[in-house]
């Protein structure tokens, strides 16, 4: 019993508890957010569901590259436009690495959107799959 109440210990105890939170918060997060699915799984699920994917990065990122099918739903905007998006269908989450897109499933899914995933890798992973990207011409 000495041991969790020298002064050393504790801070090693307060490291090590920190330490494990910090770990598995990633895990706790994607639990709110539903799955992860790859690139392949994707495109089935929008060729077979007609699920629908939505890109949740800025619009000037959304304007320089982009699934061509993506529809541009920056997260600044999610709760307010969210209404947009059908509830009928798979909603897929794409960010740039996968990792805003966590927080963006989970306030969808809070708005009553019972099947959203998220893009595992986000673009970069959807482009290192080789599959296309399109950026919005402007000045036309």
């Amino acid at each position: 019993m000495d041991f969790f109440f020298s002064q050393n210990n504790l801070l090693l105890l307060a490291v090590a508890l920190g330490s494990g939170l910090a770990l598995s918060w990633p895990m706790i997060l994607r639990s709110r957010a539903g799955a992860a699915i790859s690139s392949t799984q994707a495109v089935q699920m929008m060729n077979h569901q007609h699920a629908v994917l939505v890109d949740v990065r800025p619009a000037e990122a959304y304007n320089a590259g982009h699934v061509p099918q993506a529809r541009s739903l920056p997260i600044s905007d999610i709760d307010k436009k969210a209404a947009s998006l059908p509830k009928n269908k798979p909603i897929i989450v794409i960010c740039d690495l996968g990792r805003t897109a966590i927080g963006a499933a989970t306030r969808l899914r809070a708005q009553g959107f019972t099947e959203v995933v998220t893009l595992e890798g986000g673009l970069k992973a959807w482009m290192t799959a080789g599959l296309p990207v399109t950026a919005n011409k402007t000045g036309a």
